[in-house]
């Protein structure tokens, strides 16, 4: 019989809860005091991982309060983005016509962020579109961005 220590459960729970992707936080504001920590607005910045030079800021809310400290609490859908030219852009594989470039745990099991990317072949852009998604409830909030890539370039496309 298979038998799990503390320390094992502890381990596993934490992987499990290891985003995809690593964000570097580049600020943030508060929006409204808590004893326990803030409500504040949080900007991350993600590096794509199959496209070099191409870097997307994600504006989301994170809660404060006891909920927010512990980890437990549901974050909001409200979730902003932009995605720039932020060097030369390379390839670093064919990428599928539409793929989650980066996801991200909001809610300890029922809410993921997903950053999703599209390739417009016909125009030569990356379409990067960000919402939530919920295990019972999803939420239409979204927002989309864009970025134009030299017609020099060609985006390579899984067939």
């Amino acid at each position: 019989m298979l038998r799990f220590s503390q320390t094992s459960s502890m381990v596993i729970l934490t992987i499990l809860c290891i985003p995809q992707v690593f964000a570097e936080e580049i600020g943030s504001v508060n929006t409204e005091w808590k004893l326990m920590g803030s409500h504040q607005l949080v900007v991350e910045a993600y590096d794509d991982p199959k496209v070099e030079g191409v870097s997307c800021y994600v504006a989301k809310p994170q809660r404060g309060g006891v909920s927010g400290a512990v980890g437990v609490a549901e974050e909001l859908s409200d979730v902003s983005i932009a995605c720039r030219q932020v060097g030369v852009i390379r390839f670093k594989e064919s990428l599928p016509r539409q793929e989650d470039a980066f996801s991200e745990r909001r809610s300890l099991i029922f809410k993921t962020l997903h950053v999703v990317r599209m390739v417009d072949t016909a125009r030569n852009t990356l379409v990067y579109l960000s919402y939530t998604d919920k295990l019972i409830n999803g939420s239409p909030q979204n927002s989309v961005t864009a970025v134009a890539v030299d017609r020099s370039v060609t985006i390579p496309v899984k067939k």
